[in-house]
């Protein structure tokens, strides 16, 4: 299990030019290890800066970061050692395959880090089975599947690199519910199943409800909240005032305790207001 810590970080875009614009201000943070961290914030808000930052593609203006314990820009030369175990996928990656095969453009990233042909086939065959990705597919071009299915092999060719971190910026973003859930679904148990170090930066507050163990909230390039899913959704009226939502279903126990209904608003996930609900009847009843 791999804990990430920020030391004073912050990030300046075009330093010292009028076009100066600072995109994380002092961050001190802490993500735990062999969990999955959501972060969320509105457009603008540093989630998409900290997350190079994270994976090396950006260097800090000020301030250090820790991945294991080591500082990743202690040496600058062996920096693309750290994009091995800090895997980043970004939004829309589907964008970016281009290999002949879907085998191949799994293993691309494997092959790069130098494994053998054993280990790559066993690489490729297990991301596949955790992004949903059938056999049958691995000598079809990437360009001849769906949006999702090219969505999913690109998630494979990170989690094939099996990164201590992986990192998933909007992995969901514009699919159908099925696909979302084939995807989030897919990390979920990639992350149960590896105990890894997971990130998912996601505007659904149903997703994030739903997939993390723990959130980050953002605005103005500061972190403003982190803490357990029942920590951040019970403060509703602050994120609404950041720009942010809360989960529907939490909208709508709000209403119904609103209206006078004897519940327990606190709650998140369908799952939990199904719960709840049903031991109000039986309570009622009895």
């Amino acid at each position: 299990m791999t804990d990430i810590e920020l030391k004073n970080v912050s990030y300046v875009y075009s330093a010292e030019t009028p076009f100066e614009k600072a995109a994380l201000t002092n961050i001190n943070l802490k993500i735990n290890g062999g969990i999955i961290t959501g972060l969320m914030g509105h457009t603008g808000s540093g989630k998409s800066t900290l997350v190079q930052l994270l994976n090396g593609l950006l260097k800090p203006t000020s301030g250090q970061i820790f991945v294991g314990g080591v500082d990743i820009w202690a040496e600058p030369k062996k920096i693309r050692d750290v994009r091995f175990k800090v895997g980043l996928v970004f939004q829309y990656p589907e964008y970016q395959l281009f290999e002949e095969t879907v085998y191949k453009d799994i293993a691309f990233g494997p092959i790069n880090m130098g494994l053998d042909e054993t280990e790559v086939d066993t690489r490729v065959r297990g991301a596949a089975i955790f992004t949903h990705i059938d056999e049958s597919l691995f000598e079809k071009s990437p360009f001849e599947l769906s949006g999702g299915q090219r969505r999913r092999v690109a998630i494979a060719g990170v989690m094939a690199m099996e990164p201590e971190v992986l990192i998933l910026d909007e992995p969901a973003a514009g699919l159908d519910p099925m696909g979302r859930e084939e995807i989030l679904g897919g990390v979920w148990s990639y992350q149960r199943n590896r105990k890894s170090t997971v990130i998912i930066v996601s505007h659904s507050m149903e997703d994030m409800a739903r997939y993390s163990d723990r959130i980050i909230v953002m605005n103005q390039s500061e972190i403003i909240m982190h803490g357990t899913c029942h920590e951040i959704f019970k403060r509703s009226n602050e994120l609404i005032n950041v720009g942010l939502d809360i989960p529907q279903i939490t909208q709508l126990m709000l209403e119904l305790k609103n209206r006078g209904a004897d519940i327990n608003a606190d709650i998140f996930t369908v799952e939990a207001a199904k719960d709840e609900i049903l031991s109000k009847i039986r309570t009622n009843r009895s």
